[in-house]
């Protein structure tokens, strides 16, 4: 695949993403930028190093401006603080040109990844069973206010 149409591809994909999904993919760039810095440090490429860090601490700057307080304010907090501990451990391990300290926030935030992955998963599970619920009680899909969501389904055919 060419650059262009991988771009072409990648825009598609962030304009027509949920905002579940779009934190994925920002946490899905945050690792690859953080791979990039580290292993631009194992290679004494500073030029690596640099952008990559550069990109990983944008998006941690984006993930944290992102956050939603008045829905979650708790939760939003310990994530806040999760992304700050982040950032402040990457830009220690760049000055020090500590590969380790960088693999290190790389493993934090495939952690991070996979937890939203699988929450993201849960959440697709219950609404699933909710709108199987709601059609079985309803015979079609119903909105907060009981109204009918897009007719009636029939399964008989």
């Amino acid at each position: 695949m060419t650059t262009h149409r991988a771009q072409e591809y990648l825009r598609t994909k962030v304009l027509t993403a949920s905002p579940a999904e779009l934190r994925l993919l920002l946490l899905d760039g945050a690792i690859r930028f953080g791979e990039q810095a580290r292993e631009g440090l194992e290679q004494k490429n500073p030029e690596q190093a640099y952008d990559g860090s550069r990109q990983c601490r944008a998006i941690l700057t984006e993930l944290t401006s992102g956050l939603r307080t008045e829905i979650a304010p708790e939760l939003c907090e310990r994530l806040s603080s999760l992304y700050l501990f982040l950032y402040k451990n990457l830009v220690e391990a760049m000055s020090e040109r500590d590969s380790e300290g960088v693999r290190k926030v790389v493993e934090i935030l495939t952690y991070e990844r996979e937890t939203w992955r699988l929450a993201m998963e849960k959440l697709g599970e219950e609404n699933s069973a909710s709108n199987v619920s709601q059609v079985r009680e309803t015979g079609g899909l119903t909105g907060s206010g009981g109204e009918p969501i897009g007719g009636r389904i029939h399964l008989a055919g």
